[in-house]
């Protein structure tokens, strides 16, 4: 009797193991991401192991065999360089649409909008890093075309992810910073300082993709699967929208 019981845990244990994912996801999908697979366990029962960082970063990992089922990434070209390289099992597909910020948690007038990074009261401004994120180089090409971008690049300090351009902020590391509208609206950061939209005409949209690697069709197709096409269902389209995400 107590081998069958032992027998009933090691099988549900197995069980278990199988209807478990990971995914690697962009940074600015943190808070967005959890809420949106809360609810895809809550209504498959299948588990997911997010893992976040810079879109750059992940592709490194997936390229240097870290074992992910699906790259949820900031933009497409990232994507696409995962696709060149042979390691995508699908067409990838954009899920959303990104927004920029500025954000502060300290007293400053944000209605001059980004022509207050030109004071010389501002001493530090925060930015994704050029290579690794998609938003650095959003806010870098807003700047340069108001002029600003000359006056300002001596002020900036990079993280290698748009989470850690928060905590820039949040911990008054950086005077005012560039980051994911999706951040700024996340319980975990509302109401902590202040923030402005960053006219979507003063940069190159920032269209989110995702797509399955193929670790996930080799060894977890029926859940990755699952997943990919849970991202894209309305269910997740008004998480996204809540994070301020344009879903296509």
């Amino acid at each position: 009797m107590k081998v069958l019981f032992v027998m009933l845990i090691l099988a549900a244990a197995s069980i278990r193991s199988v209807a478990q994912i990971k995914a690697a996801v962009a940074a600015n999908m943190k808070f967005a991401f959890e809420d949106i697979k809360t609810a895809f366990s809550k209504k498959t029962g299948y588990e997911v192991i997010s893992v976040y960082g810079s879109s750059g970063r992940l592709v490194s990992q997936i390229r240097n065999g870290a074992p992910f089922d699906l790259f949820i990434s900031a933009d497409t070209g990232f994507i696409d360089s995962i696709c060149v390289s042979g390691l995508n099992a699908g067409k990838p597909e954009i899920y959303a649409f990104g927004k920029l910020v500025l954000w502060t948690v300290k007293s400053m007038d944000l209605s001059r909008g980004v022509s207050l990074l030109a004071d010389s009261s501002i001493r530090t401004v925060a930015f994704g890093d050029m290579k690794l994120t998609v938003y650095g180089p959003a806010a870098r090409d807003c700047l340069k075309k108001v002029d600003l971008w000359d006056n300002v690049k001596d002020k900036a300090v990079y993280a290698s992810n748009i989470s850690h351009v928060a905590q820039f902020i949040v911990n008054g590391s950086a005077d005012i910073g560039f980051c994911a509208k999706s951040i700024v609206l996340s319980k975990e950061m509302n109401g902590r300082g202040k923030w402005i939209e960053i006219d979507s005409t003063m940069y190159n949209s920032l269209p989110q993709s995702a797509v399955i690697l193929k670790h996930g069709e080799k060894n977890h197709s029926e859940i990755t699967h699952a997943l990919f096409d849970f991202l894209y269902s309305d269910d997740s389209r008004d998480i996204l929208t809540s994070y301020g995400y344009k879903v296509p």
